[in-house]
């Protein structure tokens, strides 16, 4: 049986733009689109921003892209790291669908 050694770090907030918010309120947009942004957030979180296959921006490093969908078929969501230190966070801040 193994031991459990400490709570696991949490993982950093992922808010929305306003932007963001409006397209998943938007009810024509497809529950598979919906479902993967849903799911960028859960990742942005666990990995605290650091997700498997983003890219960071050349010029402003702390906005990072990653796919949507399966190999990226359903677009790219935008992110922004926050690192304040009493509070780091993320913004998901545009989504572009294909």
């Amino acid at each position: 049986m193994s031991e459990l050694h400490g709570p696991e770090p949490e993982g950093w907030p992922c808010e929305l733009s306003g932007e963001v918010a409006a397209l998943l309120a938007d009810l024509s947009l497809s529950g598979e689109v919906f479902g993967a942004v849903i799911a960028a957030t859960v990742q942005i979180n666990e990995t605290r921003s650091m997700v498997p296959g983003s890219t960071a921006s050349g010029k402003w490093p702390q906005q990072r892209r990653m796919p949507l969908g399966h190999d990226g078929s359903l677009g790219v969501a935008e992110y922004v790291l926050v690192t304040d230190a009493d509070r780091p966070h993320c913004v998901l801040t545009r989504v572009q669908i294909y």
